[in-house]
């Protein structure tokens, strides 16, 4: 963010373990997952649109609507909420009509966990005292951190302040000011806007930037003086470069609920928590729905404590490891060992191997909810002969929408060939086909991805692309970053893959959050209705993401004529998304699947569709569970490309894949050494 000035991107999903399940400590923000549109006010183009998107925001006691008077206009305009230190010493120096004071978000790290909630009850009340003196700006603090003193979340602050406030009657008379040392990154920014803070200054990260920008540039030169004056030069810019990826990442993540302007996002917690205690969300959260409990206060000042003490101890901090495999660090679950038992099956592997990479799946530490599903029997066992034949379940089978472009064309070729010749299904993704693949004269016609998606880019739609479908996906979200567009990099996309979609070559493919076609239900059914007209025999699916209220969505697709509706879990995704989508977007399929099968139960619909999902399935014990939990088909997509010899290097968005599955150049195309065969066993 620093040196680039966006957000980072990622690649291959997220496969730790939900926070509430997690081994290791994480920050209270990695508890909360952004809301995203589907279908109904669908997002907004933050980029192309962004003519309708605004950052200003005010600091000020806010008067009635319904009267005009002078003092209402006793303002602090800003044009960001994401403040420099310079610009919040400015606002602590004073401003005339304006009242601020500072309020210290810190706690005894020997008063243990229990000294948390005192200290939060401190806070509220310090706030409200402060309010009733006539204060019009209160600054939450957690710069008074030491080795004697703690700092309370600072999400947990701002939001009980803000409630409390609430709760007292004199919340409009204040403006809450965040200086948090543990925000860092674009989703700890919007949770922070979205949960009642006008603003936020992330000191630490900003500290961060400077110190990494100014040492570097003043390694590289000779002149001491000049190296000084380049170095503080690029200290600031890599400061600036932070804050407008910030900036860039906020505006991401308020499109996706459709919301142009932050003022309209400031306190609207727009925002799902999984694995946080019912207590704490009554008391800090209000409003905010948790469908799975967990963490309490004491659990969060445990995590807090313990952070404290590696950060003021001998031990020193963890290795990290959330967004990247590392040895002895956070669990993955397509760690090393997992994919190359996985390997060993699909490469020739009998019984014995396949025990070996179930026992790994199964006997992983708890990381997906499933883990934590037992399948009871209650009734006695029937005799094998009565189970539906191999050969049908694998026709329930499926392998995620992954783009020619993603991937190569040789590996997209193979998992197509595979899946056609085990009668399941393998999807195009975005991107488009090879005629080759799918016209009636075409000289590939075995490799004829049988699902053919239609994305918002339209990228490669034709009607003869749609005609060559056995199904057609109306792909409304996607895993690994809900409520966005997909994304191509420039380097991905070489002369074939730019014929194929019709664009020039180099030119990197970020596709419009909604579909420009689909603002309501209405809209869903007719472009269901015209893609009929084009294709009189294929299906119709309709790709939504796991979230709360998917079932009243898929409602609304179902009575919009769609025959297939598919749940795609947060964790799933192995294309190119923005790290802080990756990790803090969207819900596991189990929550949506369950949410969906009941919803369309009682509303009489369950008959209408059928039910698919993805997202991080492994193995046949998987496949059970969601079929108890309503789904008939399963899909597969990073398991896929582990069978035909993917890494999980990691690297897919950067064109660089070690296996060419996952790449466009030439060289590293050479390197690949999949077959269907491997997919197939």
């Amino acid at each position: 963010m620093a040196l680039g000035g966006k957000e980072p991107i990622g690649s291959m999903g997220d496969d730790t373990a939900l926070t509430a399940l997690g081994q290791g400590s994480r920050p209270l923000y990695a508890y909360f997952r952004q809301r995203f549109a589907q279908v109904t006010n669908p997002a907004i183009d933050s980029l192309r649109e962004r003519v309708v998107m605004s950052l200003d925001t005010y600091l000020g006691s806010r008067g009635s609507l319904f009267e005009r008077t002078p003092e209402a206009a006793e303002l602090v305009h800003l044009p960001s909420p994401i403040l420099f230190d310079e610009e919040l010493a400015r606002i602590r120096a004073g401003h005339e009509g304006l009242r601020r004071t500072t309020l210290s978000a810190v706690f005894p790290a020997a008063g243990g966990p229990e000294a948390m909630s005192t200290a939060l009850d401190a806070l509220c009340d310090a706030a409200e005292a402060a309010v009733a003196e006539g204060h019009d700006v209160l600054i939450i603090s957690d710069r008074d951190v030491g080795a004697e003193a703690a700092p309370i979340p600072m999400l947990l602050a701002v939001s009980a302040v803000h409630h409390r406030l609430i709760r007292a009657g004199c919340r409009m008379r204040v403006s809450l000011v965040a200086e948090a040392g543990d925000a860092r990154d674009v989703h700890h920014v919007a949770a922070l806007v979205g949960f009642g803070a006008s603003a936020v200054n992330p000191w630490l990260a900003l500290d961060t930037c400077r110190a990494l920008d100014s040492v570097a540039a003043s390694v590289e030169g000779d002149d001491l003086d000049d190296d000084a004056s380049r170095g503080t030069e690029a200290a600031f810019e890599a400061a600036r470069s932070y804050v407008r990826a910030l900036e860039a990442g906020l505006l991401k993540v308020m499109a996706k609920m459709g919301i142009a302007t932050v003022s309209s996002y400031h306190g609207a917690q727009i925002f799902e928590a999984l694995g946080i205690a019912p207590d704490v969300i009554d008391r800090c959260f209000p409003g905010t729905t948790s469908r799975i409990g967990g963490a309490g206060l004491e659990d969060l000042a445990s995590d807090v404590l313990l952070r404290h003490q590696r950060a003021y101890g001998a031990e020193g901090l963890d290795r990290g490891g959330w967004y990247k495999y590392r040895r002895k660090a956070e669990y993955h679950a397509n760690e090393p060992p997992v994919w190359r038992a996985l390997q060993k099956v699909a490469q020739g592997g009998g019984a014995e191997e396949y025990r070996t990479y179930a026992n790994l799946v199964h006997d992983r530490p708890p990381t997906a909810l499933r883990d934590l599903l037992r399948v009871v029997p209650d009734r006695e066992a029937i005799d094998i002969e009565r189970v539906e034949p191999v050969s049908a379940i694998v026709r329930r089978f499926q392998t995620g929408a992954m783009s020619l472009g993603a991937l190569s064309a040789e590996a997209h070729e193979d998992i197509a060939r595979a899946m056609n010749q085990l009668g399941g299904l393998s999807n195009t993704g975005e991107g488009g086909e090879d005629p080759e693949r799918y016209s009636s004269h075409g000289g590939r016609r075995d490799a004829n991805s049988t699902v053919k998606q239609v994305a918002s880019g339209r990228f490669g739609v034709t009607a003869a692309y749609l005609a060559g479908a056995d199904e057609l996906e109306i792909k409304i979200s996607q895993g690994s970053k809900p409520g966005e567009g997909g994304q191509l990099p420039g380097g991905k996309v070489s002369g074939y893959i730019a014929t194929l979609r019709h664009v020039e070559p180099g030119t990197p493919l970020i596709s419009p959050p909604p579909h420009h076609d689909i603002y309501s239900i209405e809209d869903i059914a007719q472009l269901i209705f015209d893609l009929r007209v084009v294709n009189p025999r294929a299906r119709v699916c309709v790709k939504l993401v796991s979230a709360e209220g998917i079932g009243t969505i898929a409602a609304g697709v179902a009575k919009a004529y769609a025959d297939v509706i598919h749940i795609s879990g947060a964790d799933g995704g192995t294309g190119a998304s923005p790290l802080s989508s990756i990790k803090y977007a969207g819900d596991p399929w189990e929550l949506g699947l369950a949410e969906t099968q009941q919803t369309l139960t009682m509303n009489g619909l369950r008959d209408r569709v059928t039910l698919t999902t993805d997202g991080g399935l492994h193995t046949g014990r998987d496949v059970v569970k969601a079929a108890l939990l309503g789904a008939e088909r399963y899909g597969f997509g990073t398991a896929a490309l582990i069978a035909i010899g993917c890494k999980m290097a990691r690297q897919c968005h950067s064109n660089t894949c070690p296996v060419g599955i996952a790449t466009q150049a030439e060289d590293l195309r050479k390197k690949y050494f999949g077959t269907p065969e491997m997919l197939i066993e």
